[in-house]
């Protein structure tokens, strides 16, 4: 408003009438209450209070001192202190000598000032200065930092007289099996690729050290990368770092990873890990939290929800509980096939068809279920609950149903009550199974092609099943298959890969290990992996010592300290194993 120009006569009034600041508002409607006596509920209303408001104001007003009711009330909070001034000034003159916003937080912080970097840079912004370019090494100020490691290369691998100690001791043990089982033929087999730097068995063995070591992500081999163990159990002068192992995964597409699975079931062949009588299929959902596109959403149970995500198909042998095969290069629409492609790979491999899978309803379909039968193919799996057969099973009365007891299960629900009937499907004739008292609140239905078992190994069969979920949920606790390090399928398809042969030879090493058969990897990790060593070598024999560790007497017990194995990539030397203290 200018100076000096009349205001309207009713806007005068309207400033007394409708008071906009909060400290007027109370005095008229106070003024209104006690010298104009009107009442309280139109003084509330006239004003904007409610009624029990504008009596608690009446009541404050009645209790305070009356002189100071108005006074605005002093503001609270941080006020400037002269310390962030000389914070200020300082944080000025470090950058007129070319420091950044993290080299002033740093150097405040040795001079008691606890500033962020960001608050530094919303200084600077206030004082104008603008960002700094990138600097060269030598413009920036001297202080500690990083060590460039040297670039991995086989050429420049070589065994000398010399010691180190290692975290990664355990992850010898895994050595001589590797070796046995041809760990060189089973990367030419497979046409993976390769360098002179990095030949394939050299990259496949990088990749499969830091599986078998569980660690989460491919980036967080850098806190590794200095340790000259694991650069020897590979062959290398040192780990390749993160960006050639995500390089090198992404240069894999689905066929060679094909290979790398046939191959590793070839090399393996001998061990007992999978006799192809039973197997357990699943999917399982890796989470993705980027904003790729090309990612789709699929259901992750874990989650509870649909989310972006890559699809996994893994199998699962019944007996030894090992995986032994995998496929992350999946899309919507390819999942009632992935069972085929498994029995296409299984049969090419061995030469017959698994006699017996055991799946649930979301696997594949029922057209799916009369090929699987045509192929001569056993099977148990679910049947979907709708809406039919609820009512068919809600019908049935209580003496067609029969009780059985299940043997070898250790779960809570072991006896449940049963009604068999006969089913077609697609044109096939199954055996249907309604099962209550199994631990779910609504009826299970269960699907077989198989004539001669008994509901009772029928469903005790099924109810071991619920190994693979465990192993499945093991194996994304200890082998980390959800920690995605990349938007690309091929990236989790190597992953998973990886997973099959990691599982395996946790397995190999377990049967050694007396009490350690059955366990799972984490436990297997936990106890015999991971500990630290000492490392003696010579270019022709390398000699770990393991340190005083409570469960080393399990590793003594295995006899694997009596073998001598010669490695091919160390020039044929050869790796021994001893206690801590002995032949030092």
């Amino acid at each position: 408003m200018d100076e000096g120009a009349v205001v309207d006569i009713t806007d005068c009034r309207r400033y007394f009438l409708e008071p906009r600041e909060a400290r007027q508002r109370q005095y008229e409607a106070l003024r209104a209450y006690f010298i104009e006596n009107l009442p309280s509920a139109e003084v509330a209303r006239r004003f904007g209070y409610t009624p029990g408001s504008f009596r608690v104001l009446c009541h404050t007003f009645r209790r305070s001192a009356q002189p100071d009711f108005f006074v605005p009330t002093p503001r609270t909070g941080r006020r400037p202190s002269s310390r962030l001034a000389q914070a200020r000034e300082q944080a000025v003159a470090l950058r007129k000598q070319n420091y950044s916003v993290y080299d002033i937080s740093e150097t405040l912080k040795e001079r008691e000032i606890d500033l962020s970097p960001t608050a530094i840079r919303q200084i600077l912004r206030e004082e104008g200065f603008a960002p700094l370019p990138r600097r060269l090494d030598e413009e920036r100020p001297s202080k500690p930092g990083p060590e460039a490691e040297a670039v991995a290369d086989a050429r420049a691998f070589g065994l000398a007289e010399t010691s180190f100690e290692t975290v990664c001791g355990g992850l010898f043990l895994f050595l001589p099996d590797l070796a046995r089982l041809g760990i060189e033929g089973v990367a030419q087999q497979a046409g993976l690729p390769g360098s002179k730097m990095i030949p394939p068995a050299h990259a496949l063995r990088s990749a499969l050290a830091l599986k078998l070591w569980s660690i989460e992500r491919k980036s967080h081999v850098m806190a590794l990368v200095a340790d000259p163990g694991l650069a020897l159990f590979t062959g290398l002068n040192v780990i390749p770092k993160k960006s050639y192992l995500s390089e090198y995964s992404h240069g894999l597409d689905h066929a060679r990873t094909l290979r790398l699975l046939a191959a590793w079931q070839e090399a393996a062949a001998g061990e007992g890990l999978s006799d192809g009588d039973s197997f357990n299929l699943d999917f399982h959902s890796v989470p993705y939290y980027g904003e790729d596109p090309v990612i789709q959403r699929h259901y992750v149970s874990m989650r509870s929800r649909r989310q972006p995500s890559v699809l996994a198909f893994l199998t699962q042998d019944s007996a030894s509980r090992t995986f032994c095969y995998s496929n992350a290069d999946l899309r919507k629409g390819d999942e009632p096939e992935e069972v085929f492609r498994f029995l296409e790979f299984w049969k090419k491999q061995h030469g017959k068809l698994p006699r017996e899978l055991v799946f649930d309803s979301k696997l594949t379909t029922y057209a799916s279920l009369a090929r699987l039968d045509q192929m001569g193919v056993q099977f148990i799996t679910l049947r979907r609950r709708d809406a039919g057969l609820l009512e068919q099973v809600a019908a049935l009365p209580r003496s067609a149903w029969r009780t059985i007891e299940l043997d070898n299960v250790t779960r809570r629900f072991r006896s449940p009550r049963v009604y068999e009937t006969p089913v077609t499907l697609a044109g096939c004739p199954l055996r249907q199974f309604f099962i209550q008292d199994l631990g779910h609140e609504e009826p299970t239905i269960l699907l077989t092609n198989q004539s001669a078992l008994t509901p009772k190994r029928l469903i005790t069969r099924y109810a071991q099943r619920m190994l693979i979920e465990n192993s499945i949920s093991d194996a994304v606790r200890f082998f980390h298959c959800d920690a995605l390090s990349s938007s690309i399928g091929m990236k989790v398809d190597f992953d998973m890969a990886l997973l099959v042969m990691a599982s395996g030879l946790y397995r190999i090493l377990a049967r050694r290990m007396r009490g350690y058969s059955d366990a799972q990897a984490r436990r297997i990790f936990r106890d015999l992996i991971d500990m630290p060593a000492s490392v003696v070598t010579t270019p022709t024999e390398v000699r770990v010592h393991f340190h005083r560790r409570a469960h080393l007497p399990i590793i003594l017990a295995s006899g694997m300290l009596d073998d001598k194995t010669t490695l091919p990539w160390w020039n044929n030397a050869s790796l021994t194993f001893a206690a801590w203290g002995k032949d030092r």
